[in-house]
């Protein structure tokens, strides 16, 4: 193996360490651990249209369940990470196995001098593509309610 390909692969591994560790610290309600792997300046994307938060709102969001000792319990079960040729940066997308089933995350990490931390985070759901149309159905009157509170911001 090349040291370039060994560089990148225990850079990656690194980078799975900090993602697992992350998941692992909400299974625990270790809100410490959770937040301190993320960047000051960190977002969070989640299922919700409504969710993008910032590391300090989803910090108050998220404080009840780690208080009341069950945040998520999120298991990574694929996972693809790429690097920047720097080594500054990486991005990724997981697949898990959540409370809601199949769900995706995707996010950024930085290299800081503290490691791998993560920057930009986003929760998605997965929706077979035989089931969409039930899904659109399902959400049309949430999605047009959220649609005309954006449209009044503007």
């Amino acid at each position: 193996m090349s040291s370039a390909l060994s560089a990148q692969t225990e850079e990656e591994a690194r980078i799975e360490s900090v993602l697992d560790a992350w998941h692992l610290a909400a299974a625990e309600a270790q809100f410490d651990s959770y937040f301190n792997l993320m960047t000051p300046d960190a977002v969070f994307i989640g299922t919700d249209a409504a969710e993008h938060w910032s590391k300090e709102a989803f910090m108050q969001f998220s404080k009840p369940y780690f208080d009341k000792g069950k945040a998520w319990n999120f298991t990574a079960v694929q996972r693809h990470v790429y690097i920047s040729d720097d080594g500054k940066m990486a991005w990724f997308d997981e697949l898990l196995n959540t409370w809601m089933q199949l769900c995706r995350g995707s996010g950024v990490l930085i290299n800081t001098p503290k490691g791998w931390q993560i920057k930009h985070y986003v929760l998605s759901l997965t929706v077979p593509n035989d089931s969409i149309q039930g899904v659109i159905d399902l959400k049309q009157e949430a999605d047009l309610q959220f649609l005309t509170l954006l449209s009044a911001q503007d």
